[in-house]
């Protein structure tokens, strides 16, 4: 108004002017603060968006041996920490001892799977990132760092696992549960190529702890092993052998011909899954955190360090950068 007046020859009144530049400035400090937090709610609304769809839904999906008596369901559960209550047609698995023959003849002597299916699991998805879990209860032979390379292999990612059984058995027929149950949960078809590399390198990787008389180091000369194949896309058995000949060394062991033969057959079975390195790295955290207190350098072995230390997104950091933006926006 004051800028007309004057442009055609007239004064505005006294004050007009001031009153007029005051009125437009709060008026655009109004549509400012306006926009901040219209643009707020978008940002806030795309960070939140990919973090409630990382939060798990934490059903405890279970699988039961079919052969398993009253009183043994009854032991198993109390081991899972589960209840006949929780249990639901929706998420329960009976895995029978045909299914154990059906997926795991073509791995295993069948007369070491036996005629009964006792073992059984729990799986309980978490956050993107949190890794695999495992807790075993009278599973003889197979370490829980085992379990969770094999269950890395076969692609299960971010679970708590629980493996029991009634009485000390073998394992094999608890790895067969958690990926009954983990594909159930998932909405998937096992398929049988990757259950045969999950429990070839389960069985394998056991014989090898009994051979080597350390678990721990058979842990991390697999996981360590599948994390440089899988970045390489490594196959040619010499040059396998001559990484688990490396890491081995690293690891303060030098493997016997009955030894070798075991790790490579296990890793070259696995790595015919094209297994993906930042998978694996994100699964099996814990064994390399082991790795690296025990005095172990992974780089020497060409493991991309950052990559095996990568966490969960950095929000703090991602909302600082978001709202200095906006303080140079805005800024008058």
């Amino acid at each position: 108004m004051c800028f007309a007046l004057q442009q055609f020859g007239f004064s505005a009144p006294a004050g007009m002017c001031g009153q007029g530049r005051a009125v437009e400035k709060e008026k655009m400090m109004k549509r400012k603060t306006t926009a901040f937090f219209a643009v707020l709610a978008i940002v806030v609304s795309v960070i939140l968006a990919p973090v409630t769809s990382a939060v798990a839904d934490t059903t405890s999906y279970v699988s039961l041996g079919a052969d398993l008596t009253a009183d043994e369901r009854a032991e198993v559960l109390r081991l899972l920490d589960v209840s006949e209550d929780e249990l639901d047609q929706d998420t329960l698995v009976i895995v029978t001892n045909e299914d154990e023959h059906r997926y795991l003849d073509s791995v295993v002597d069948s007369s070491l799977i036996g005629t009964k299916a006792l073992s059984s699991c729990k799986v309980v998805q978490r956050e993107n990132g949190s890794g695999i879990h495992v807790s075993t209860y009278n599973i003889t032979g197979i370490s829980d760092g085992m379990f969770e390379n094999a269950l890395a292999t076969a692609g299960v990612q971010d679970a708590d696992v629980v493996v029991a059984a009634p009485f000390p058995i073998s394992g094999t027929a608890g790895l067969l549960g958690v990926m009954h149950a983990y594909a159930k949960m998932k909405g998937q078809v096992l398929q049988p190529e990757v259950i045969k590399a999950a429990t070839t390198e389960l069985l394998d990787a056991g014989k090898l702890s009994e051979l080597l008389g350390d678990a721990g180091s058979t842990e991390q000369l697999v996981a360590i092993a599948k994390q440089v194949m899988a970045e390489r896309n490594l196959n040619d058995e010499n040059e396998v052998r001559e990484l688990i000949t490396e890491i081995a060394g690293g690891l303060g062991y030098e493997l016997d011909e009955s030894e070798m033969s075991l790790a490579v057959n296990l890793l070259r079975t696995a790595s015919s899954l094209n297994l993906d390195p930042e998978m694996l790295a994100k699964q099996a955290g814990e064994i390399y955190a082991a790795a690296v207190e025990g005095g172990l350098d992974l780089s020497q072995f060409g493991v991309d360090q950052g990559l095996i230390d990568k966490v969960k997104e950095k929000m703090p950091g991602v909302v600082d950068e978001l709202f200095g933006w906006f303080g140079s926006a805005f800024s008058e």
